[in-house]
């Protein structure tokens, strides 16, 4: 046992961040006393271990600078705060059935939504669903069941968050997964992979970029992201230290983005304001003042890549008769044309690396496959892999297990603990639908198609193989949801269809699992209660802090709240009604499945199980060789013959072949990059359209500040922040929406006002924050905020704005979300006189964390 914390009973590591599938991050050591959570504190990586000598402490210097290893994780406040959830008044504290709900009678699934939920017992509850799942297989078939097992929770390994019931079902046959598409870098997976491969996250090689970008970077431009907040679920403070580095060894760092974020109000040498999505514009403008003015490398070009004549002449106008220049440009982005001139040619002169944090309106929003691809080639037109010209990220580092997807410098060993995992299996899969498609999936009489498996991590070529649901002939439609992952409405695009959807006669059971009741479990029939990880023993690995990888053993910090159960715990039950408990748990109990973890982590040689348990973590040294690890794509640049990419070409492939081959008829993506703003998919959703005059507001809805997508939104520390929440007049905390002033003025707004958000999909409301930090013609508004429909699948109360997002994907043949850069209307509303329109939704009690649990459940008697 590791020492125990100031004053504390015991001290236990936690891994506090949210990549959800057993990828850990924001290791924290949770100090307890009296059986609850007092403390939570950075792990410091000395605790139990000398730093200096053996595990060689980085350090990089620069301009008499230096910027050296973290010897403590580096917490972000959402770490700190997280206590708050497992004490959350909206936990689910037992089993719970819709009142409504009658698996032997009535289902009356319309009242999904709106019906309140009674207590049962964990034998109840067990014995109805074992009993609807084998109901189901034998009324439909295999197939009917879909199991919605993918991101944004917890990161748990043994008692994994995601996919535990997929494991079931398969022994039972097999059901329809739902396929989670690359929600947070759309249009590098839909389009950059066709140029640079990049198999597996579409993204660029980020191996020892931060040593690269330090010595020979002079720009960085930082687009459309936030390193100071947005990484703070995945990765903590490391981007945030990064950031003021850069400032203090003098790289001119430009921010690209809608809005003054935190970051940009920080660190920024230079803010260009851009109308969201417009980005594509912007880009094909730089192109123009390269081209015309010799500004770009020819010869890398001739030596790297295939096909940009192709680009060339869309540049010139020579496919639809627009010669993009920067005058054409400037009324469609809204950056002026001299400014673009000015960034273009500093951008040719100085060393220019890109940044992102995923996220951004351009890379996930209407044909976001065109600025994806465009990117690259503006990257490839300055010599891609050059010292100091790359694409950056600053969070997700390690993803996947891979290497070149680390920028500080690597460690000896990147542990992992995988055999130690319950979740599902993330891959090719033989019966899904992607998670865009879901709403369709249900409502559909037909069968319907589309391309790739559109899981991240598959190879580019897994876009061009055509899927159908249901997949064969004969096969049912869906009748039966098992979630883990109830966050779609406020997730995803289109949430009201998915409302619309749930609250259809086509569904006979919808099961949700989940440690608060949020989001979709309101439109559940049976809730089954989650233990948070506070409450569960644990193995984790964490390869993304940037100071060093390691792995380590996480305790039982306090007891289980409620009649909770871990989801592995959860399905167990369930597979014990079924008669196949031994084969769902492969014989495995939680401390050999951590075993099993540590035998094949890659420590097992380095320390015994026995010491590891004792001491709780080792960490890894830092690799001996790493100042000498290519940097981003520098073996490319250096070599394209010797380091090929994963291109058919082994180039930059500018013109994609194999896009001209399996969708010569696609307008919307055609083989080579063009300028695309509307089309089949999406006719309306410019400020250029005749839309626009009814909706005349580009929505920005970014990572959320104060939540990892739609987690914390209850956490009262946060809603305390006046741009995490707007006290209305009635008392009620609704989330932000970021107005101009001359905007605000226009619409008769001011800072306080309660203003509905709207387009014909549906209405939210929000709380309007007047700031010029936000363009005119624009409004943010975070998505992401607790569930709190006034009319299902039409209006909610707390701002979810995802439900009024397009329910079109990224483009014909792009199965990707849309749920930023798309028109809305703003106007003040009289909450008070609204309240009195829908008094059920209004007359909901609700604290400093939101509205209650309790307005949702049956009083017991």
């Amino acid at each position: 046992m590791a020492k125990t914390g100031f004053g504390a009973d015991k001290t236990v590591i936690k891994s506090l961040g949210f990549c959800s599938f057993g990828s850990g991050s924001n290791t924290a050591e949770v100090d307890v006393k009296d059986g609850k959570i007092i403390r939570t504190r950075p792990l410091r990586y000395d605790k139990e271990y000398a730093l200096e000598g053996k595990y060689k402490p980085w350090e990089i210097e620069m301009n008499g600078k230096t910027f050296k290893a973290s010897k403590k994780s580096l917490l972000p406040p959402f770490a700190y705060a997280y206590k708050k959830r497992a004490y959350s008044n909206n936990r689910v504290p037992y089993p719970m059935k819709r009142v409504d709900w009658n698996p032997e009678g009535e289902r009356n699934p319309q009242n999904r939504g709106i019906s309140k939920f009674e207590r049962i017992s964990w034998d109840e509850a067990t014995d109805i669903i074992a009993k609807e799942i084998k109901r189901q297989y034998e009324k439909y078939g295999v197939g009917s069941i879909l199991a919605q097992q993918d991101g944004h929770g917890e990161t748990k390994v043994v008692h994994a968050t995601h996919g535990c019931q997929v494991r079931l079902l398969e022994l039972l046959g097999g059901c329809t997964i739902q396929a989670r598409q690359p929600d947070s870098w759309e249009g590098w997976y839909w389009g950059a992979k066709h140029i640079w491969g990049m198999d597996h996250t579409g993204q660029g090689i980020l191996a020892n970029l931060f040593y690269d970008i330090s010595k020979n970077t002079k720009m960085l431009l930082c687009w459309g992201c936030d390193p100071e907040t947005t990484p703070w679920g995945w990765g903590g403070q490391m981007p945030s230290q990064m950031s003021f580095w850069f400032n203090e060894i003098g790289i001119k760092t430009v921010y690209i983005c809608p809005d003054v974020n935190y970051s940009v109000a920080i660190h920024a040498g230079r803010w260009i304001p851009v109308l969201p999505n417009t980005d594509l514009a912007l880009q094909f403008a730089i192109a123009y003042v390269w081209l015309t003015e010799g500004l770009y490398d020819k010869e890398y070009i001739d030596t790297h890549a295939i096909g940009f004549e192709y680009v060339e002449k869309v540049v010139m106008g020579e496919d639809d008769g627009i010669v993009k220049t920067p005058e054409w440009a400037e009324p469609i982005c809204g950056v002026p044309a001299r400014l673009i001139k000015a960034l273009a040619r500093k951008w040719h002169k100085d060393a220019t690396t890109i940044a992102h944090c995923n996220g951004g309106s351009f890379i996930r929003s209407c044909y976001s496959h065109e600025p994806g691809r465009m990117e690259v080639v503006l990257l490839t037109m300055q010599g891609l892999g050059k010292p100091g010209r790359n694409q950056f990220k600053f969070l997700e580092w390690g993803m996947m297990g891979l290497e070149d997807q680390v920028p500080t410098p690597k460690g000896e060993t990147m542990y992992h603990c995988m055999n130690a995992y319950n979740g599902g299996v993330h891959g090719y899969m033989d019966r899904f639908v992607p998670k865009t498609l879901v709403p369709k999936a249900i409502m559909t009489d037909e069968t319907f198609s589309w391309y790739g498996n559109c899981i991240n991590s598959l190879p580019t070529y897994d876009q061009y193989i055509y899927h159908q649901f249901p997949k064969e002939e004969g096969e049912p439609f869906l009748h039966m949801i098992w979630t883990d992952t109830p966050c779609w409405t406020t997730c995803w695009n289109g949430g009201n269809s998915f409302i619309d959807a749930l609250r259809s006669d086509r569904l006979d059971f919808v099961l949700a699992q989940h440690p608060w009741l949020e989001n979709d479990c309101l439109f559940a029939d049976i809730i089954l209660p989650v233990s948070t990880k506070f409450e569960l023993e644990d193995i984790g690995f964490n390869a993304g802090d940037g100071s060093y990888y390691h792995l380590f053993y996480e305790g039982q910090a306090i007891d289980h709240i409620g009649e909770s159960l871990s989801d592995w715990e959860i399905v167990g039950e369930i597979a014990k009604k079924l008669g196949l408990y031994e084969e769902y748990t492969r014989g495995r109990d939680v401390e050999k499945c951590i075993q099993d973890g540590f035998a094949t982590s890659g420590a097992e040689n380095e320390i015994t199980y026995e010491e590891f348990k004792q001491k709780e973590y080792i960490i890894s040294p830092t690799a001996e060789d790493w100042q000498d690890v290519p940097a981003g794509f520098y073996n490319f640049y250096s070599n394209p013959e010797t380091y090929p990419l994963n291109t058919p070409s082994g180039k930059l492939e500018i013109y994609c072949p194999n896009l001209e081959k399996y969708f010569p008829n696609d307008v919307e993506r055609k083989p080579y990059p063009q300028y695309i703003a509307s089309g089949e998919s999406h006719p309306q959703e410019t400020r250029q359209s005749v839309r626009a005059q009814k909706y005349p507001f580009l929505i920005v809805s970014n990572h959320p500040k104060w939540r990892v997508h739609a987690n914390m939104d209850d956490i009262s520390w946060f809603r305390e922040i006046p741009t995490c929440k707007v006290v209305g007049p009635d008392g009620y905390k609704y989330e932000p929406v970021w107005i101009n002033p001359k905007d605000a003025k226009n619409l008769g707004i001011v800072s306080g006002d309660v203003v509905k958000v709207y387009n014909e999909r549906g209405w939210v409301l929000g709380g309007a924050y007047i700031t010029e930090r936000i363009m005119p013609g624009v409004v943010l508004q975070d998505h992401g905020t607790r569930l709190d429909p006034i009319e299902p699948g039409v209006s909610d109360r707390s701002g979810a704005n995802n439900l009024i997002a397009p329910t079109n994907t990224t483009s014909k043949n792009c199965a990707g979300e849309v749920t930023s850069g798309y028109l809305v209307g703003v106007e003040k509303v009289d909450v008070l006189a609204l309240a009195k329109q829908y008094p059920d939704a209004f007359n909901r009690e609700f604290d400093d964390s939101g509205v209650k649990l309790t307005n949702r459940i049956k009083e017991e008697k």
